[in-house]
């Protein structure tokens, strides 16, 4: 038996959730079944491919993952099942959602589902629920042990697992640019595409102060010069700041705050910041 993770754009407010759970255990009522979140917001394949790269890795070797985030449900999109470099088994509708798994922690194998053979006996004439009647039902199988990875269906070229648009950090002049990919929900912090050895080729310490610009489009929705903590504990309460999130990558949050709803900002595009090394140390008065 092997952990079997289940993410969604569902909620939790009707049975849909349940429903999946119910599918995996009628598979085998000795299954250790976790959610991820089930608070995607709808549709959004970007999202659900971030929080899977923010948490497959911490996951033992094996872990099966069922990820369903599909507006494309009933289309000609492909159903699969992919094995990451450090042999976590992902199954999610090819839209998209692999993306960060693919570019940082590497596919090594996938496979599209044999529907012939892995799906829930009873449910051929249904086609606006895969997330209950292939995916639950596949993953459960595979973490179980009912069939191995070669069982869930033929081989596939794990390049041609579908990315979505994700731009690289650039510099322009003095200032590296990058996405602000999500927020940390919870808190309202900004998490970025730009890497912490990035930061570290502009020479910043901890503690020194950076000049960020946050952009919408061509609009100036933010600029300031704030601390380069290496906590938040570096900062004042209620004080802007920037540090390398759990991720590796460069975040803007207030202590005790919540950045993003305080200066409005959002994710994915048009969504951008550039971070310089700041002209001059901002005063900092409490001190």
């Amino acid at each position: 038996m092997k952990p079997l993770v289940i993410m969604s754009d569902f909620g939790l407010a009707d049975g849909a959730v349940s429903a999946m759970y119910g599918v995996a255990y009628s598979v085998s009522e000795q299954l250790n079944i976790s959610s991820l979140t089930h608070e995607i917001p709808q549709y959004n394949a970007w999202e659900a491919s971030y929080r899977l790269i923010q948490t497959v890795g911490y996951w033992p070797k094996g872990t099966v993952f069922v990820s369903v985030v599909d507006p494309g449900v009933g289309s000609t999109r492909r159903s699969i099942a992919v094995e990451t470099r450090a042999g976590q088994y992902i199954i999610t509708p090819d839209n998209g959602t692999l993306t960060h798994i693919k570019r940082i922690s590497g596919i090594v194998a996938a496979r599209e589902i044999d529907e012939r053979v892995n799906r829930l006996p009873g449910s051929g004439e249904s086609y606006t629920f895969h997330g209950r009647d292939i995916y639950a039902y596949t993953g459960a199988r595979l973490a179980a042990g009912i069939i191995d990875f070669a069982g869930v269906g033929p081989e596939v070229d794990p390049s041609s697992v579908v990315e979505l648009p994700m731009d690289e950090p650039r510099f322009e002049g003095a200032w590296l640019c990058g996405d602000i990919d999500v927020l940390d929900v919870r808190f309202g912090s900004l998490w970025t595409s730009i890497r912490r050895e990035q930061l570290l080729e502009l020479g910043f310490k901890h503690g020194d102060f950076v000049e960020i610009k946050i952009m919408n489009g061509a609009r100036l929705v933010y600029r300031n010069s704030l601390i380069y903590a290496r906590s938040f504990a570096d900062a004042f309460v209620g004080e802007p700041l920037v540090y390398v999130n759990s991720l590796d990558r460069m975040a803007v949050a207030i202590n005790q705050g919540d950045f993003a709803r305080a200066y409005n900002v959002g994710t994915g595009a048009p969504w951008t910041i550039a971070v310089q090394k700041s002209a001059g140390r901002e005063p900092r008065c409490a001190e």
